[in-house]
């Protein structure tokens, strides 16, 4: 059975801008080796991931919630339908073997802060060499994750990531691909 890899990013960039290309080049290089591409389904990042999926000839899979009342995006494969969009968060991170975060808004950081907190907890772990990968593309999170870094580390009490960084980065598309596939005895 193929990966499954959940992208997390923003509803608002359109086709043309950098965000929305950069997601459409990440849908297509996941796809092409061979991961299912998972979204919350709707436009923006979710709709470039897809559809750059659906154009290398991949599945895209997207979990919505009646609470946004809203359709998919065309270039989803199958849909999946929660009522709550606390639901359609654990939805997207349940059906994750992997996770990508592209830049974002407010929802975004939460996806991002909550799968890490998972991660961090041991609550993710799976047949995967060393939990779920998660890596953030280009640099958008970086100071957020620093910053959080910097304060976690050096405490009494025990952090998660204080062995192993739970969050990677990727400069691009097909550097994310490789961190995912690198990881992932069953995907890619």
């Amino acid at each position: 059975m193929p990966a499954v890899i959940t992208v997390f990013g923003s509803s608002r960039p359109r086709a043309g801008e950098a965000v929305y290309e950069d997601a459409r080049k990440l849908g297509s290089a996941l796809a092409g080796s061979g991961f299912i591409v998972c979204s919350g389904g709707y436009g923006g990042v979710m709709e470039a991931v897809s559809r750059g999926a659906h154009e290398a000839g991949g599945k895209a899979l997207a979990v919505t919630a009646e609470f946004f009342r809203a359709k998919p995006n065309q270039w989803v494969s199958e849909v999946f339908s929660v009522k709550t969009w606390e639901e359609r968060l654990f939805e997207l991170i349940r059906r994750g073997d992997g996770y990508v975060a592209c830049a974002g808004g407010t929802g975004t950081l939460v996806e991002l802060a909550v799968v890490w907190e998972m991660l961090n907890k041991g609550m993710l772990n799976k047949d995967v060499i060393s939990g779920r990968p998660f890596v953030a593309l280009g640099d958008f999170w970086r100071p957020i994750v620093e910053r959080v870094r910097e304060v976690e580390t050096g405490h009494a009490s025990s952090w998660g990531e204080a062995d192993t960084q739970l969050i990677s980065f990727a400069a691009n598309a097909e550097e994310a691909v490789r961190y995912l596939a690198a990881r992932l005895p069953h995907g890619g």
